[in-house]
């Protein structure tokens, strides 16, 4: 096609203007935004509602004697949060889960990055063991729980291999042990989500970065620190954040593993909602430590977004 033929063409017209209706029910990008209704509602249904009701709980005086007129029930106002500061061990929860979580992330963030540099790299096997890393992860945390709770007893493998060595094991599941033996569990469970979030960064990086710091003469620990953690910065950190929230909000290995009442030294603050809920049957009170717990859990997602955006702009500009 010749130059005067691209310019004897015609011009094609514009699309047509969309009447008033149809631009309300369309976005900028020609989409329906009808389409989103049913998530919407869903949502609505699943979530914005029953998040309401239990914020409304939270300012009742509910319990077993005045659940069967909820809409009558006494309004007490701020009372309950009062009482799950004071004296319903809300700061003590607050405490153990902080604390599990932290030192959970902590430990599985090696063990993760080390996991995931040793498979990044081509060899025999490697998809074999790529997916023997993902066994714990899959696992059902009831399963797990369950299975260690056979390990952790008394006369139980975790005992029977200490008692090789000279140590008396001793009680697990109760007492200030409990702590430990939660956090050896999540460890065991949990690490193969750094893994993941750490192995798909590292497939992102090109090849040429790491010929770049080959004819460099870097060794193996300069590559992975200012190579391979510079580039899977912004995945580690979601995996981090996520991690730490998902063992913060953790209720089923707890509940599962130590029973309940749960011990003190490892009672998390989930588990201590449900005991509160449904074991003590204050409701009202139970409802307002889990609004309490949502709102810790929003504070460090909404410092994440505020920072991704920050980096973000510097980036841009």
């Amino acid at each position: 096609m010749t130059v005067d033929e691209v310019a004897g063409a015609p011009t094609p017209l514009p699309p047509p203007a969309l009447s008033g209706r149809a631009a309300r029910l369309t976005s900028t990008h020609g989409r329906p935004l009808w389409l989103m209704w049913p998530n919407l509602i869903l949502l609505t249904a699943v979530i914005v509602i029953p998040f309401l009701i239990g914020v409304y709980i939270s300012f009742l005086d509910l319990d077993q004697y005045t659940l069967r007129k909820f809409f009558k029930a006494p309004f007490v106002g701020f009372q309950n949060y009062i009482e799950a500061f004071t004296s319903a061990g809300l700061l003590h929860s607050i405490w153990v889960s902080l604390a599990f979580s932290l030192l959970t992330t902590a430990v599985c963030t090696p063990i993760g990055l080390l996991a995931a540099m040793a498979v990044n790299t081509a060899f025999r096997g490697r998809f074999l063991v790529r997916s023997l890393f993902l066994v714990p992860y899959v696992i059902p945390s009831f399963v797990t729980a369950t299975v260690w709770r056979f390990i952790f007893q008394p006369s139980g493998a975790a005992n029977s291999l200490l008692d090789m060595f000279g140590i008396d094991g001793g009680q697990w599941l109760i007492g200030d042990r409990a702590f430990w033996a939660l956090v050896i569990v999540d460890i065991w469970a949990a690490w193969p989500f750094i893994y993941m979030m750490t192995i798909a960064g590292l497939q992102s990086i090109p090849n040429e970065m790491y010929e770049a710091a080959d004819l460099d003469g870097t060794t193996w620990f300069q590559k992975i620190r200012f190579v391979a953690l510079p580039q899977i910065r912004g995945q580690l950190l979601l995996g981090l954040l996520l991690s730490t929230l998902a063992h913060f909000n953790n209720f089923t290995l707890p509940y599962v593993l130590l029973g309940s009442p749960a011990p003190t030294p490892a009672l998390t603050l989930p588990v201590n909602v449900y005991q509160t809920s449904f074991q003590v049957f204050r409701f009202g009170l139970g409802a307002a430590m889990a609004v309490i717990s949502l709102i810790l859990m929003i504070i460090p997602a909404v410092f994440y977004l505020r920072a991704s955006k920050l980096t973000a702009a510097v980036g841009e500009d």
